[in-house]
């Protein structure tokens, strides 16, 4: 297994980039994995996606749909390919230290 170091952490990541273990994961390396993706800066924005994700993931255990980030943390799709553009979907779960959402190529 790949190894990737973060925020001075190292942690175990698979092919793509993905964390291992998703608890693994703090807000000190997000904005490190936000601009692996392009994403240069941070807003409040960006923080009420990563932390709906984290929290979707804990109660779901899969990293939640483009819909329902839109329609559980009311962030509009339009918005989410403002703030994670070309593939929100797998971004934002990136950034959020989650696995790969299950649609995601």
């Amino acid at each position: 297994m790949a190894t990737e170091t973060l925020a001075g952490t190292t942690v175990e990541v698979d092919d793509e980039g993905f964390f291992v273990d998703p608890s693994n994961w703090t807000e000190d390396m997000a904005p490190e994995l936000a601009s692996h993706v392009g994403v240069d800066e941070l807003t409040e924005d960006h923080w009420t996606v990563i932390k709906f994700c984290r929290t979707d993931f804990a109660a779901k255990g899969e990293s939640p749909t483009l819909r329902r980030v839109s329609t559980e943390a009311g962030v509009p799709t339009k918005q989410l390919f403002q703030l994670f553009p070309k593939k929100p979907a797998k971004k934002m779960s990136y950034v959020a230290g989650v696995p790969k959402p299950k649609g995601c190529v």
